[in-house]
């Protein structure tokens, strides 16, 4: 739903008078060869939903590494339902070989370490890398099977082989694959019934975002919307409150070098205040972003090309360029509700 025709002149000259211009008609998008689409909510609603480069509004896209954020929520309900004790559960409950491992430490390692990145399991960036890891026939096995490279806990390393355990332990815990609970409890509530679920080579549902969730940039907004509302849709409870204010304003953090300048990361989501209020986002390699800002009551979902050699570039751009335009809109579109 776009701005009403009263509204729009006035903010379109508070816009323009910023340095700004409406995201359907500014160039960082309009003229931008990467970006699919784009939606942004408020206090529930959608105020603005474009395609772009001849995408549908219905297209479902290769969401990347929100893969890991929906899979942090999908925990949770996990969690909710008694499936899993809890996030400091031990990984050697789903992977009892663990106990015959020359490294006791393994079977220690827990669930909040791995969403923390901070596992110390092997990671593709070692030798071998991503295409050695993504040719295992059991890729889960192969991790586990590895020498630690750290003590679990001491070290932030990004890693998506780990990562996919959060699927394998999911499907254990709960006796269905990841895509079916994932429907049954959270898509379901959501409206979403369009969703392509890959699979890893071990079977698994990815849980890391390498083969991905592929949904629609709509379908991302509503789950934003979900941890926004405190874990409620239409009224419904999906994931507790409780679960929802661990993943907002976690207990520990620890600092990364990409995404936003000055970014924290925990359980799967990215921290940072940006212009002095808090901001939580979950990223995908290429520009995937699902970004949850409090202050406006609002989030903000785009969707982008999935290449490989732009893909750090796009999600700077996004990052130094679009983002700071939705921004404004956002905050021009506040300060005219408020009567400034």
């Amino acid at each position: 739903m776009r701005w009403t025709s009263i509204l729009l002149p006035a903010l379109m000259i508070a816009l323009q008078g910023a340095g700004q211009s409406l995201p359907d008609t500014a160039a960082a998008l309009t003229n931008n060869a990467a970006v699919y689409q784009l939606v942004i909510s408020q206090n529930g609603q959608i105020i603005f939903n474009h395609t772009y480069n001849g995408q549908r509004p219905d297209t479902l896209h290769n969401s990347q590494s929100l893969t890991k954020s929906i899979l942090s929520i999908l925990i949770g309900i996990a969690i909710d339902k008694g499936d899993i004790a809890s996030v400091d559960q031990e990984i050697g409950a789903w992977f009892p070989e663990l106990a015959k491992d020359p490294d006791s430490r393994k079977q220690h390692i827990t669930l909040h370490q791995i969403m923390d990145q901070a596992s110390g399991l092997w990671h593709e960036n070692l030798e071998g890398g991503l295409g050695e890891y993504l040719s295992q026939p059991a890729p889960s096995q192969y991790v586990l099977a590895q020498p630690l490279v750290s003590a679990p806990g001491a070290v932030f390393h990004y890693n998506n082989a780990a990562t996919h355990l959060l699927s394998v332990i999911l499907t254990r815990a709960t006796h269905m694959p990841t895509a079916v609970f994932a429907q049954r409890f959270l898509f379901n509530k959501l409206g979403v019934q369009q969703v392509d679920w890959k699979k890893m080579n071990d079977g698994y549902d990815d849980g890391a975002g390498l083969h991905s969730v592929y949904l629609s940039t709509t379908a991302i907004n509503k789950i934003g919307n979900l941890l926004l509302q405190e874990g409620r849709y239409n009224g419904q409870t999906v994931v507790s409150g409780k679960w929802v204010r661990m993943l907002l304003q976690p207990p520990l953090t620890r600092a990364t070098n990409w995404g936003f300048d000055g970014s924290q990361y925990a359980l799967c989501w990215y921290h940072v205040r940006y212009e002095n209020q808090p901001v939580t986002y979950g990223m995908g390699w290429g520009g995937q972003y699902m970004i949850i800002i409090p202050h406006f009551k609002a989030v903000i979902a785009i969707h982008e090309r999935v290449n490989d050699a732009t893909a750090v570039r796009q999600a700077l751009y996004f990052e130094k360029e679009i983002f700071p335009l939705l921004w404004r809109y956002l905050q021009t579109k506040d300060k005219m509700a408020a009567g400034h």
